[in-house]
């Protein structure tokens, strides 16, 4: 991670996003993992969108992270929060009500600490072992 100081306010770089950013906790989640998506699991920095805006109900939210297949399509949404959140029922529908807009394949909701990654399954929520490798996201 590229971190800088300025005007005594840390800084981290998001290689999505190809600038600093302010580094708040849930930033650091973030960008923690971005990196994992990317050097573990292979999903492309290039297919990565960060805080894309989406419309629920008339009001416009931002998605933390969507992965993308090659076509376009949304495979994973993640939700980040700080690591001091519980992911409890609340970050669930947070992260269900950007589903239903963003269609992706795959949610993922973390703190940093504790992770889910869960799909839909018959409109039942269906948890994974493990995130899927970008490479077996599209099975």
């Amino acid at each position: 991670m590229k971190l800088k100081t300025k005007n005594g306010k840390e800084y981290i770089f998001d290689v999505v996003r190809k600038k600093y950013v302010r580094n708040q906790p849930e930033e650091w989640v973030r960008q923690n993992i971005i990196e994992y998506l990317n050097k573990e699991k292979g999903y492309p920095i290039s297919l990565m969108s960060i805080e894309k805006k989406t419309q629920i109900n008339q009001l416009t939210k931002r998605c933390d992270i969507i992965c993308h297949n090659k076509n376009g399509q949304p495979i994973l949404l993640v939700e980040c929060k700080a690591p001091n959140i519980k992911v409890n029922k609340d970050s669930f529908d947070q992260s269900i009500n950007y589903q239903k807009v963003v269609q992706a394949k795959y949610i993922m909701i973390t703190n940093g600490k504790i992770h889910y990654c869960f799909k839909f399954k018959n409109t039942k929520i269906e948890f994974l072992n493990t995130i899927p490798d970008y490479l077996n996201s599209d099975e």
